[in-house]
């Protein structure tokens, strides 16, 4: 930043003036001149992120159209007519790679869902499985006696 400024972020005499004189006109004036002195010399890299930002977002709409002239929407032509042909074929095989990418990636999406589907089916059915051997009345080597009936309230799912 220039130093020699007069009205710098610094407390400098006029700095201090032009907030005292913001706080009589008008508060908000003065707070503002106050977050000036104090935060001040950041201006310079919030003024360079935000054109970087910026940029970006310019940028990709610079893309989009840059895309919409290759694909018909405009002219988008080198005047070389053999390097024009070549472009336009390598955007057509370079659109079908895509296309079969994007058909891979959907298959492999349904595959790992079909197994994360198969492998949550099994821990259930192995829950069941040691649920139902738990619970499941035990006898001790006559088949004529039913096996003893547990007390009331011992399993919450008996009850």
């Amino acid at each position: 930043m220039n130093t020699s400024a007069l009205i710098r972020p610094a407390w400098t005499p006029a700095t201090i003036a032009l907030m005292v004189i913001g706080f009589m006109v008008f508060w908000p004036l003065g707070f503002a001149m106050l977050a000036y002195i104090i935060w001040g010399d950041r201006l310079d890299g919030f003024k360079r992120d935000v054109n970087r930002a910026t940029d970006g977002i310019f940028a990709c709409c610079r893309r989009g159209s840059d895309k919409a002239a290759r694909w018909g929407h405009g002219s988008a032509r080198t005047g070389n007519v053999a390097f024009d042909d070549w472009r336009e074929k390598e955007l057509e095989r370079l659109a079908e790679e895509r296309r079969k990418l994007d058909e891979m990636l959907t298959e492999f999406d349904d595959y790992a869902r079909e197994l994360r589907r198969a492998k949550d089916q099994d821990e259930f059915d192995r829950f069941m499985a040691n649920r139902n051997k738990s619970t499941a009345p035990t006898t001790t080597g006559s088949t004529d006696k039913p096996a003893p009936k547990r007390g009331k309230g011992t399993n919450l799912l008996d009850d």
